[in-house]
């Protein structure tokens, strides 16, 4: 006896939702497509926020920038929940190999005192900053129009606790799991007088009311500037001390910027072309943030870094980046 076995193609009913289709057309849709367009709520809300009446619960006019579609502003990676998972635990997985290898040779204690003291001083502090770019990056998701940019600032924000973590465990690297580390570059952050200027200028994002300006604040000015500083210019400094292996713990953050910058890029390239009126607030915001970013930085780099010229080659790298995006001309 001889088994048949048939074959059925089913065809299904409908290619994707009605929301996707009016966007797109009646055909599949990405995944991406499905989990993203259209789906924050417009309209029939129970109430407004008491704190904030003159809002809705999803209000552009919380921001002075304008969008024709605010769902323009689309993430060229196309993360979606499970897309953001598995690449995040891909770069995981890399970095876990990087510190495990670290532990393993015992290569912190290979580190000179000079070394561990710059790390203490400046690289673990760090993790504070980061900290209040989880802050920034929540309260844009929190208030930010549109899920194409609400969801991928709360993907920033878990990065930077992300961030923050790697950042405690070279610490913990360096102390045994004593946590003294911590406690000290704590107290460098608190009581340092290179740190304050940045301490206050962190605290004074936090106060800002458009989250779009407190976007560009954070995620363009600050992190362009500080990841240049502390993850290219003190990694080299560091290497030339004999703390090259150091890399090997800051590889992730290396990753990481480039794949944020993607993001960023794309999306104030489509703020800054959707209008002149757009473009001229961003360069009014850049304005105001370079500086004030450029002021609270100099005391830590001119302690943490030889090069006079540091704060110049970041601002500089600050300036073609900006030129790139449309926001100076």
């Amino acid at each position: 006896m001889t088994p048949e076995i048939k074959t059925a193609t089913l065809q299904p009913i409908r290619n994707t939702f009605a929301n996707i289709e009016r966007r797109f057309g009646d055909k599949p849709a990405s995944r991406y497509q499905e989990a993203t367009y259209d789906l924050q709520g417009e309209t029939n809300f129970h109430y407004r926020p008491l704190w904030q009446p003159q809002y809705e619960l999803n209000d552009k006019n919380r921001t002075q920038i304008k969008m024709n579609d605010w769902y323009d502003l689309k993430d060229p990676r196309q993360f979606y929940y499970g897309t953001y998972v598995q690449q995040r635990a891909k770069h995981q997985e890399a970095t876990e190999t990087n510190y495990s290898f670290f532990e393993k040779r015992g290569l912190a204690e290979h580190l000179s005192e000079e070394v561990k003291a710059s790390l203490l001083t400046y690289l673990i502090p760090l993790r504070h900053v980061e900290h209040t770019a989880n802050l920034n990056n929540m309260y844009g998701c929190a208030f930010g129009y549109g899920t194409a940019i609400a969801q991928a600032l709360l993907y920033n924000a878990m990065d930077r606790l992300g961030n923050a973590q790697y950042l405690s465990r070279i610490g913990l690297l360096l102390d045994g799991n004593s946590a003294e580390s911590l406690a000290t570059a704590k107290q460098e952050w608190l009581k340092n007088p290179v740190w304050q200027p940045m301490r206050a200028l962190c605290e004074e994002m936090t106060t800002v009311q458009d989250w779009f300006e407190v976007f560009v604040a954070q995620d363009l000015i600050v992190d362009t500037l500080v990841f240049n500083l502390f993850y290219e210019q003190l990694d080299k400094k560091l290497g030339l001390m004999g703390g090259r292996d150091v890399a090997l713990l800051t590889e992730f953050m290396q990753v990481w910027t480039k794949d944020s910058s993607r993001w960023l890029d794309s999306v104030l390239k489509t703020v800054a072309s959707e209008s002149e009126e757009n473009r001229a607030l961003l360069e009014v915001w850049v304005k105001h943030w370079r500086a004030k970013t450029l002021e609270a930085l100099k005391p830590v780099v001119t302690a943490m870094l030889d090069n006079s010229d540091a704060l110049s080659l970041a601002d500089a790298l600050l300036e073609e980046r900006l030129t790139k995006i449309g926001i100076n001309r």
